[in-house]
Parts: C-alpha cells; structure tokens; sequence
C-alpha cells in the first residue's frame, strides 16, 4: 500500500532535476505568479513542456529521476514513456518533492496558440544560480482569466494592481 502522505514540496528541487536534463519548459501557474511578484501559498509546480520526442524523452528521464507517478490515479501509467507524455493533455504527478503538473499547450486554455509563442513570450527567473522561463505577464493573465476560478482572479488583480493601489492598501493596513 502506498504512503498517503505527501513529500514536502520544494519546487527548487525538482526544477533542478528538469533542468538538470535540459528539459525545454515554461513555469506557469501558482509558481510563475510568485515570480510576477505576488506572494501566495500554491503545493504544486505547473509547467508546460515543450512536445518535441527529444525533449520528452529528456523529461521521462527527469521524471524517472524524481520518481514521478501519478498522483490519486487507479491506472498504472508509465510516465516516463515520452509517447504517453505527449497524448496526455494533463497529467498530474506527484514526485518525492512533492506534486509536479505537466500541460499540454494544445489544451491550456488562454495560453497562445503554440509553444514557441508561449516561450518567446516568458520571462528569464533566477533561482540559486540557474535560468528558469517563466510565462510572460500577459500570457498568464490570459490564462487565469480563461480558467477563471476565485484563485485565479485573485491572482490577477493582485498582479495588476498599480502603484496608487499598492499604497493605498499599504495605508489601510498600518
């Protein structure tokens, strides 16, 4: 029987193992809007992979590596397999640091229409010494706005706040 307890999550850890591989990848979702500046709590890392054989084949060895499975799922899944990894709009993991979402372009709503879009438009993020992408400003609000959950719109007017906002806000707290 598995362990039901989740790993503690440190996404450093695992983007250092996809980067490690030379995965080709772009952060987006609770993580990428850390990195826009907006401090929230999120217990996965969202990334859109680019869906070239090599490169998933790269990511099957990286997911090999943080021994990646799916996460609540009742069918064994060979995630590891890039031919999987490419027909799966979505797969949900967990990995021994914690829980790793992969999206398909192809099926991410608000999210422009192709990869190298998606990548040309992302941001360079620093971490401990190592360049990570990160989806551009807009093409995540785009993508939070399509999604649209309480989350997301949270999210979106936090990172569209202006200045005279942010002071303003500063000033009811104190």
């Amino acid at each position: 029987m598995a362990d039901a307890r989740e790993p503690i999550f440190d996404p450093q850890r695992i983007l250092f193992v996809l980067g490690a591989h030379q995965v080709d990848f772009v952060i987006v979702g609770g993580i990428a809007v850390q990195s826009h500046g907006h401090g929230r709590f999120t217990r996965d890392l969202d990334i859109v992979p680019k869906l070239e054989l090599l490169n998933l084949s790269r990511l099957g060895e990286a997911l090999a590596e943080l021994e990646a499975r799916p996460f609540r799922a009742r069918a064994r899944i060979d995630v590891t397999d890039p031919q999987v990894l490419r027909r799966v709009p979505q797969i949900v993991l967990i990995t021994r640091h914690g829980r790793l979402d992969l999206l398909s372009i192809e099926h991410l709503a608000g999210a422009p229409r192709s990869y190298e879009l998606l990548r040309s438009h992302a941001v360079e993020a620093q971490v401990d010494g190592r360049t990570f992408a990160v989806a551009g400003l807009d093409d995540l609000i785009r993508m939070k706005r399509a999604a649209g959950r309480d989350r997301d719109l949270e999210d979106i007017g936090a990172l569209t706040r202006d200045d005279d906002e942010l002071e303003e806000e500063a000033s009811r707290s104190t």
